[in-house]
């Protein structure tokens, strides 16, 4: 197959971007890809890394502060249609694919003005508004939440589940003597991305300390921004402090409770190991789809969440305590991930995106 993918903005979109040329890859390694992405977001340093071909265009999202910047954003979309109809033209791929961010919507446009077929991919439960505009002319949707399926015409869309759920069971586990912990012991993860929060990490910070003397260990992740300072800090023997790390579900594979964000991409590693989780979604995302992804995990009784304006005290403490000194809490958390759970998720979007290219 020759594939046009697109995806931009954030590792949430970027990296189930990876997991499906990856499968793709994998079952036909003659397939040959091109990338189209923002030529000023994080894709752009990525996507190469990985030897994929990729172009640039100049996009910029809606500003609902700043009416007047908008009038260069409506002239951007225009001459990125044009580009994007050229490009496509020039690969005249099989299938053009989308997962999320604006940088889509002239990419999947312009493919359908030009009778390719196309698939987009939907990773939170609230749709993204690139991903609702698109819905009505293109030819098939996979979805992460079941919860999201109503958002999109019923008769295109199916349940995939996220394709980054695959690579992270293929992973294989790391040890947890690699950061100095003991085998013996539980691990709780804090992990807030790759980038960190910093007002999460203040609180995280000041909670540290009261660590001190549990039957558990930590693992606190810091991200890299706020590394450097942290790291000055003194904190209990079992409490481990590191700014990053590379492939973080080799070590999820080893945690008993993660404390984190709930972007999608982490969530569907979560769901796909099994993971108890309690989440601080972040509340500065569009339509505050963190809050509404968590909502999946914790009605579902496989997670438990605290909002960023209830963090205080010892709060973190004592759910933890809760959750460890509770009789088989932790495994009845994980016994409720299987409705929720899409092993193949990767391997359904190959298998649908080869019949709608095959015409089946």
């Amino acid at each position: 197959m020759k594939i046009v993918i697109s995806a931009g903005g954030t590792g949430g979109h970027i990296y189930p971007a990876l997991a499906i040329i990856n499968k793709i890859k994998e079952m036909e390694p003659k397939s040959e890809f091109l990338y189209i992405g923002t030529h000023n977001r994080m894709e752009k340093d990525i996507i190469p890394k990985y030897n994929i071909p990729f172009k640039s265009i100049e996009i910029y999202g809606f500003n609902r502060k700043n009416l007047l910047k908008n009038f260069k954003t409506i002239k951007c979309l225009i001459n990125a249609k044009k580009e994007c109809k050229k490009i496509i033209k020039e690969f005249n791929p099989d299938i053009v694919i989308g997962v999320g961010g604006y940088v889509t919507y002239p990419v999947i446009t312009s493919a359908h003005s030009l009778g390719i077929k196309t698939f987009i991919h939907e990773q939170n439960s609230v749709a993204g508004k690139a991903n609702l505009s698109l819905a009505r002319i293109v030819d098939l949707i996979g979805v992460s939440f079941k919860s999201s399926m109503s958002e999109f015409p019923k008769e295109k869309t199916i349940f995939t589940g996220n394709p980054c759920s695959e690579d992270a069971i293929k992973k294989p586990a790391m040890n947890k003597s690699e950061f100095g912990l003991s085998k013996d012991k539980k691990l709780v993860l804090f992990v807030m991305g790759s980038l960190g929060s910093s007002k999460v990490n203040d609180f995280l910070v000041k909670t540290m300390s009261l660590f001190n003397n549990k039957d558990y260990e930590i693992l606190y992740v810091t991200g890299n921004n706020d590394y450097k300072e942290i790291s000055k800090k003194k904190f209990p023997n079992n409490v481990k402090v590191v700014p990053y790390i590379e492939n973080m579900t080799r070590i999820m594979k080893n945690t008993d409770l993660i404390v984190t964000r709930a972007g999608a991409s982490t969530l569907s590693e979560i769901i796909a190991l099994d993971l108890p989780s309690i989440l601080i979604p972040s509340p500065y995302v569009p339509n505050n789809h963190q809050y509404k992804n968590a909502l999946d995990l914790v009605n579902n009784k496989c997670a438990v969440m605290i909002e960023e304006k209830d963090l205080s005290g010892d709060i973190l403490v004592k759910k933890i305590d809760e959750i460890f000194n509770t009789p088989n809490e932790l495994n009845n958390m994980k016994k409720n991930f299987k409705d929720l759970k899409v092993e193949n998720s990767a391997t359904i979007i190959y298998n649908n995106i080869k019949n709608l290219v095959d015409g089946k």
